[in-house]
């Protein structure tokens, strides 16, 4: 699990998710995750999640996400997952599947923290968490095994 940061510790992870390096975004996006609930961090890694400059910055900030392994790191990859377009969702879905989805435990995580995503207040939210749930349940039946729907 990846440890918060204090929020003195955010300044320079904030100002570098601005940077023009696709490399420096992203070791911001990676700095940030640990304080995603902390103020002015969230947004930031909203901005990261949907990168326009470099995948790889989408990526690496879903992937130091969902290392959290809680529900406020998830929350936020899907919250970018239901906005993105189709080769941001493929990187998305990608470290889903590299973080979540390697183990039986870390399936069983996805699955308890979908289910309480699935009752969240925002639709979109809800609508990926449902939509994750049904290929984990799909999968389990020996069918697909990506996030996404075809």
């Amino acid at each position: 699990m990846i440890e918060p940061s204090s929020n003195a510790d955010l300044r320079g992870p904030l100002h570098d998710a601005n940077s023009v390096s696709w490399a420096v975004r992203a070791a911001a996006g990676r700095r940030l995750a640990a304080s995603a609930d902390a103020a002015g961090a969230a947004e930031a890694l909203r901005r990261l999640l949907l990168d326009e400059g470099d995948t790889a910055v989408t990526q690496t900030t879903a992937e130091a996400l969902l290392e959290r392994r809680d529900v406020v790191g998830l929350r936020l990859v899907l919250e970018a997952l239901n906005v993105a377009d189709d080769d941001t969702a493929d990187q998305l879905d990608d470290a889903i599947t590299n973080i979540c989805r390697q183990s039986d435990r870390g399936v069983a995580q996805l699955e308890q923290f979908c289910r309480e995503l699935a009752a969240e207040p925002a639709e979109s939210i809800r609508n990926e968490a449902s939509a994750i749930l049904l290929q984990l349940r799909r999968s389990s039946e020996g069918g697909q095994t990506g996030t996404r729907s075809s």
